[in-house]
């Protein structure tokens, strides 16, 4: 299998979930026969997530599947349980809200025999978030990527984007090390490829931010403290 495509899944409903996974499922196949699979994991959902995604894959779609974890396990733990699951020669994750649509992804996809670690970024030269971010929301953004510089010497233009491929290799490793489930799950995954010596490229992506999706400063003064925790348990 080619491709294991890891979609986690929280509170979904609302935002019209099948029209992201139709139009991934859709261009794959295309694309790549049946030579992909798409794992949806919704976790700790309280409205009918759960069932929503069942119905589709069970609407012919028999490269899709579901795993369901009905406690807290963050996005963090939902990506690295579909990590576990995933068969794929490359393993790779994207959110449910389509603000990153399949066009995009694939030019991951498209890098994937340059680097073992092939990151979405929504900052690097030639990217894009449409439309234009809140300056409350860009000072955050500075704010925590300020801090992810300083506490672990990560030289990436953007740890957060929601979109992110790695090779089998890769990924199962990362399932192994990697602890983190919350705000700095992204951080703690980009720190263990670093540490563990694995190629890596940044590629430049459009991203549409959804309505329901946007975080506030507020949020962002959160991430940086839980940042701090973090390092400190890394020591």
């Amino acid at each position: 299998m080619k491709l294991s495509l890891i979609v986690p899944a929280y509170n979904e409903e609302s935002r019209n979930i099948t029209s992201t996974l139709d139009e991934y499922y859709n261009f794959l196949k295309k694309k790549l026969g049946d030579d992909f699979e798409m794992g949806i994991i919704p976790n700790n959902c309280s409205d009918r997530t759960e069932s929503i995604v069942l119905n589709w894959v069970k609407l012919g779609r028999p490269n899709a599947w579901v795993h369901t974890i009905k406690g807290y396990s963050g996005k963090g733990g939902a990506v690295m349980r579909g990590f576990d699951i995933a068969k794929g020669d490359y393993i790779g994750f994207v959110d449910a809200d389509n603000s990153i649509n399949v066009l995009e992804f694939w030019k991951l996809y498209q890098k994937r025999e340059n680097a073992e670690a092939i990151i979405a970024s929504r900052k690097a030269p030639g990217a894009k978030i449409i439309p234009p971010r809140r300056w409350t929301q860009d000072l955050s953004s500075w704010m925590f990527n300020k801090t992810v510089k300083l506490l672990f010497g990560l030289k990436y233009y953007d740890t957060q984007c929601g979109c992110k491929l790695f090779n089998q290799q890769t990924a199962k490793y990362l399932k192994y090390k990697c602890k983190e489930n919350g705000w700095a799950f992204d951080v703690e995954l980009l720190w263990l490829i670093e540490q563990g010596a694995f190629s890596r490229i940044e590629q430049p992506i459009i991203c549409t931010d959804c309505e329901g999706s946007k975080l506030s400063f507020f949020d962002g003064i959160k991430s940086v403290l839980i940042l701090f925790k973090l390092r400190w348990k890394r020591l």
